[in-house]
């Protein structure tokens, strides 16, 4: 379980989080922009400072650095290297200095493989399209085999039937490996596509999430008005 009872600071920005998510759940996060949400992100990877506890399975994560803690984040920009292969991009996730064996250099081409990369692995990302990139991204993910899976709208500059496309890979890739995923969208149709509940941040405050049906069905005043309903 993922617990939260902290305030993250990014700049002069503050953002509330006292809630839970258990593990293995899905969960969308949204809100109006400017919010918080990436900030909830960065706060639990361990990007921006936290006062309070950030816990997994009750282990504090707020002494860990970024890269001790058991996330895998993907970013908007999908935080590929242009001057590296899609292998090499997705190998980072294993060996920082790029240095694999045969067991970990297979590790990759079957990640590859597994998100429809698979002889491609050559390929800089400037050779692949938006979707293609994202799919580096997330074959990353699987290499890294974290049990916290962060995404900070990856799919933003996507259309919307390879969105859709790549919003049903994240779903069985978090039901393959068992990751606790939480997503930031601006669109409630992400949430209703994927997510098993929702996370509203709104008001300098993160709420503990709500099943996705249940919020949209009967949605509290902050949500209305970032829908507009």
């Amino acid at each position: 379980m993922l617990t939260l009872e902290t305030t993250i600071r990014n700049g002069d920005f503050a953002l509330r989080a006292d809630l839970s998510v258990a593990t293995g759940r899905r969960v969308a996060v949204i809100g109006p922009s400017g919010s918080g949400k990436s900030t909830l992100l960065a706060g639990i990877a361990g990007f921006l400072d936290a006062s309070g506890r950030i816990a997994w399975d009750g282990r504090d994560l707020a002494p860990l650095p970024p890269a001790a803690r058991p996330v895998s984040m993907i970013f908007q920009d999908n935080n590929l290297f242009p001057h590296l292969t899609a292998a090499q991009n997705v190998a980072l996730g294993l060996r920082p200095n790029l240095r694999l064996s045969r067991v970990e250099e297979t590790r990759v081409d079957e990640a590859l493989a597994h998100v429809g990369l698979a002889g491609l692995g050559a390929r800089k990302p400037g050779q692949l399209s938006g979707g293609q990139a994202a799919r580096v991204a997330l074959a990353r993910v699987l290499v890294r085999d974290q049990p916290i899976l962060l995404l900070d709208e990856p799919f933003g500059a996507l259309g919307p039937a390879l969105r859709d496309e790549m919003l049903d890979l994240v779903a069985q890739l978090a039901r393959e490996t068992r990751a606790t995923l939480l997503m930031v969208s601006h669109e409630p149709d992400d949430a209703r596509r994927i997510a098993d509940e929702v996370i509203l941040v709104a008001d300098g405050t993160a709420y503990p999430p709500v099943v996705t049906a249940e919020i949209f069905a009967n949605p509290p005043e902050a949500l209305r008005d970032y829908l507009g309903d």
